[in-house]
């Protein structure tokens, strides 16, 4: 007798995934799931999802077998049409009837405010799910969030990445299904190089044990996710230090990783003299690492990054890592070096050759009218206005750097250190940097102003009101 709930497994086996897609991706292929089943009125237990580079995956704990029995009233045509003046049922009766699966004389009538219909009441037992399962997996997929799908080989179907294996287990049951040109099975795969062969999914249950013990794989992303996190940990506790652990790169190198290993490295202390800042976009934005400090915040000249394979000369890899972080900082140290040749004022005139808006000019045009607004929002507020004026002159400036064009995430950044050291006022120097603030949710509000006396000035009650679009800014950065 066929069990009433079975467990329900649906893997997708992909080429790489975008990295910074992937949480987004499982939690859309979870929802969408969910409402599948939901408007299909198949119950269910806990939906856990899996994620790596090379699969999506959902096992949906005690699935219905089948769609409870369906209570239906239909309503079909008035009486005066459904049979003549004999009482004999007309085509229109006959139709509606056979369309029910029912005979005319199970029909009833049911008198209503525009007249008597005829109706049928009855039952429908449900669908079993094996049946609606392929459906609901195929909307789920078409609804995730994609913005451009690519095609492969010969076929027509369409994805973020090539489909490789597809994985639709009910209980030990194949569903069957084709969904991207691929047909289901009971076969997964583990690690690209650590389990090349294929491995047989015998239940739903036993597909994240069967990865981890014979995979190579860490299919859960919050699993992975916390070992990662406590290997790096690991890692730098060893050289002393500790790793800067942040959410945002925890995630992509979550999604880069099936089976982390952790790698410390080193790199040549002189690069410590180089801003914080460059340092950390280094590691973090270009290579994925972790950067490591000491107890008193203060940057080691090490590194923790995640392999993806156990490798039987981890030294090699090491020394590959090693290789390509001091390549990368002694590009830094040169751009670093060569920037401060040329006075930051010096570099106004570059800007008008970069456009800011077809309409609007260039940055040069912008930068401009940023220092006219600042130089009269300055008046108004009775702040020192030589500053203003001289931290909107150069709030742009750092764009034209070799640092800021090879690491545009610096912008602002790199102005203010260059700044100060060509003996700019520092409340100048820190306007450059903050003018930017904040970049997006989440992020620090500006806290300085190109005057000391800004802040008072604008709290006093004779000063004169502040333009609602320039409140809590720096003035440099107010384009009311």
């Amino acid at each position: 007798m066929r069990s009433e709930q079975r467990d329900f497994l649906v893997e997708l086996g992909t080429e790489e995934l975008p990295p910074k897609a992937l949480p987004e991706l499982s939690r859309a292929f979870v929802t969408g799931l969910t409402a599948g089943l939901a408007n299909a009125g198949l119950k269910h237990g806990e939906m856990v999802p899996f994620a790596t580079p090379r699969r999506l995956a959902v096992w949906v704990k005690r699935l219905a077998a089948r769609q409870p029995e369906q209570n239906l009233k239909r309503r079909g045509p008035a009486v005066s049409a459904a049979f003549d003046a004999a009482g004999t049922p007309t085509r229109a009766a006959l139709a509606f009837a056979q369309s029910c699966g029912t005979r005319v004389e199970m029909l009833q009538r049911l008198e209503e405010a525009k007249g008597t219909f005829v109706y049928f009441i009855g039952t429908k037992p449900g669908a079993e799910a094996v049946t609606l399962l392929p459906d609901i997996v195929k909307s789920a997929l078409e609804g995730l969030p994609i913005p451009k799908r690519m095609r492969w080989g010969a076929g027509a179907a369409e994805f973020v990445r090539p489909v490789h294996w597809l994985v639709m287990l009910y209980g030990k049951d194949v569903v069957p299904a084709t969904l991207l040109d691929t047909s289901a099975g009971h076969l997964t795969h583990g690690h690209r190089f650590l389990a090349p062969r294929p491995l047989r999914v015998a239940t739903p249950g036993s597909y994240s044990r069967l990865l981890g013990t014979r995979g190579y794989v860490v299919a859960d992303f919050a699993e992975r996710r916390e070992k990662i996190r406590v290997l790096a940990a690991a890692q730098a506790s060893a050289l002393g230090g500790r790793a800067l652990l942040e959410a945002e790169l925890l995630d992509e190198v979550t999604a880069l990783v099936e089976w982390p290993v952790g790698v410390a490295g080193r790199f040549d202390a002189r690069f410590l003299e180089l801003p914080r800042e460059v340092l950390i976009s280094t590691l973090q934005d270009h290579q994925r690492y972790f950067a490591v400090e000491d107890a008193h915040g203060v940057l080691m000249p090490c590194f923790i990054t995640m392999s993806n394979i156990e490798s039987r000369e981890p030294a090699k890899v090491r020394e590959g890592n090693e290789r390509v972080v001091r390549s990368r900082l002694v590009d830094a140290a040169f751009f670093w070096e060569q920037d401060q040749k040329q006075p930051l004022a010096s570099r106004a005139a570059g800007l008008d050759n970069i456009t800011f808006q077809a309409q609007l000019g260039s940055i040069g045009d912008k930068t401009r009218r940023v220092r006219a607004l600042a130089a009269e929002i300055a008046a108004a507020l009775r702040s020192e206005r030589e500053s203003v004026e001289r931290a909107a002159e150069l709030c742009k400036c750092d764009l034209t750097t070799a640092m800021v064009g090879e690491f545009p995430e610096l912008q602002g950044i790199m102005g203010r250190y260059y700044a100060l050291l060509e003996g700019e006022r520092p409340e100048v120097a820190d306007a450059i940097r903050e003018h930017y603030l904040p970049r997006g949710a989440g992020d620090a509000l500006p806290l300085s102003t190109p005057s000391p006396g800004f802040l008072r000035s604008a709290r006093s009650p004779a000063a004169p009101a502040i333009p609602s679009g320039c409140v809590g800014l720096p003035l440099a950065s107010c384009e009311c």
